[in-house]
């Protein structure tokens, strides 16, 4: 990857918006049993689906967005933020990081950074490896940028079920407290199956939050990989 291309690919996205920051949490975990669903790979076609469910149920998620796709869809960065969701980096074109070379790594993250900040006027302080790919030179690396590794305690493999009902099951099947759910919203099934998902962990007592709600004011710490 060229880092002349990709620094050209996020001057070329603007933002009239003024600086934005995520709400502070409401919820202490450490009294209720929370969960954080997350979603990787967007913003998509779908997200404004998914939002427009997760405003009505007063539930907060977190985001690892795509540089690529935010500078395609940088409004729905800014509406994710600005409803209280959590946002971090996800690379900027969804590289597989311990294949690359140093610069390329960092220009990945460093990109995207800058693509987001440029959209929503905050700048991620957590990242999410594509594919879970990760080793220590990466996270050495992510160090560098300011960011927390974010990973998971389960994923759903929804990209690879391609259907609500199985996907609901295997959500539910991962919850757990203090547990970190990965999906896509890139998925039009994930997103069709998540009103059934809500309400199914609301019944079992689930408080729904962000990752850094989760981490209840101990992180994200840059260089530290979770969960």
């Amino acid at each position: 990857m060229v880092i002349n291309a990709l620094i050209a690919a996020s001057l070329a996205l603007t933002s009239t918006m003024a600086p934005t920051t995520a709400a502070p949490a409401s919820v202490d975990c450490a009294r209720v049993k929370c969960l954080a669903l997350t979603f990787d790979d967007g913003p998509g076609e779908h997200t404004p689906t998914l939002l427009k469910l997760l405003k009505k149920e007063k539930v907060k998620a977190t985001f690892f967005l795509v540089g690529k796709r935010v500078v395609q869809r940088p409004a729905l960065a800014r509406q994710a933020l600005a409803e209280g969701h959590a946002i971090g980096n996800h690379t900027y074109s969804h590289a597989s990081l311990p294949t690359r070379l140093d610069n390329e790594i960092l220009d990945e993250l460093k990109v995207n950074q800058e693509v987001i900040e440029k959209a929503t006027g905050y700048r991620p302080t957590m990242y999410r490896p594509p594919y879970g790919h990760t080793d220590q030179r990466v996270l050495t690396l992510a160090n560098q940028v300011n960011l927390a590794e974010i990973l998971w305690t389960g994923t759903t493999l929804d990209w690879s079920l391609k259907d609500a009902a199985k996907i609901k099951a295997a959500a539910l099947k991962l919850a757990k407290r203090d547990g970190v759910i990965l999906m896509h919203d890139t998925e039009p099934a994930t997103v069709k199956a998540m009103p059934g998902i809500i309400k199914e962990l609301k019944k079992q007592g689930y408080h729904l939050v962000t990752v850094p709600t989760l981490l209840r004011g101990k992180g994200p710490m840059a260089g530290t990989s979770y969960f």
